[in-house]
């Protein structure tokens, strides 16, 4: 839901050129903006090497849930393949902006008691310290998907028509897949010195 979100706001923005989409099945999308490779194994993107450089960014949509998963397996998932990823892109495209799709929660310190987000907060104190030009963690809450959009859970269906309600009730942890797609657009165009970008973060940059 996320990566379809946020390419849906790449493909319409004047200021992205191109976009390369890494994806494991077609996404079913055309434009005139838009190469997609499809492969399979994102623990190893030696076969693609060579369609990954000239692009001066990364919106890192990909993500799985830790319900029912050990550690060890979440990590694998999340850590090694994020990490994984972030290292080979870096190596193509000096100079790269790297934006991560992390979530409301993580916990930089590691040591927390929720395994998810000290995975995720790893995740995103490693990706740091990469020598990217810049590297982004943003942590969405709820999401409202953008109408019209296909790759969404069943749940969101049934709530959201509460999002007015959410928003007012807890605005630093909602907003929408569109304000989240434009702030990393706008971000990486910026470049602020601020790296953690927390739901209020989201809003105020999707506006600039």
């Amino acid at each position: 839901m996320v990566g379809e979100g946020v390419l849906h706001e790449c493909l319409q923005h004047p200021n992205v050129e191109k976009v390369l989409l890494i994806n494991r099945k077609p996404c079913g999308v055309s434009d005139k903006k838009l190469t997609e490779v499809i492969h399979g194994d994102f623990m190893d993107l030696t076969p693609i090497e060579s369609q990954l450089s000239g692009y001066n960014a990364c919106f890192f949509c990909l993500g799985v849930s830790s319900f029912n998963m050990k550690e060890d397996q979440y990590q694998s998932l999340t850590y090694d393949l994020t990490l994984n990823v972030a290292e080979k892109l870096l190596s193509a495209n000096k100079g790269m902006t790297f934006c991560y799709v992390s979530g409301a929660g993580t916990d930089s310190t590691e040591n927390g008691k929720q395994m998810w987000a000290r995975v995720k907060g790893k995740t995103e104190n490693d990706l740091m310290k990469l020598p990217f030009r810049k590297a982004y963690m943003f942590r969405p809450g709820y999401l409202q998907p953008t109408k019209g959009l296909k790759n969404h859970q069943t749940f969101y269906s049934w709530i959201g028509f509460l999002y007015p309600l959410l928003k007012v009730l807890f605005p630093k942890y909602v907003s929408t897949l569109k304000e989240l797609g434009l702030a990393m657009i706008n971000i990486t165009i910026s470049q602020p010195e601020k790296q953690i970008i927390e739901v209020p973060d989201i809003v105020e940059w999707s506006k600039k």
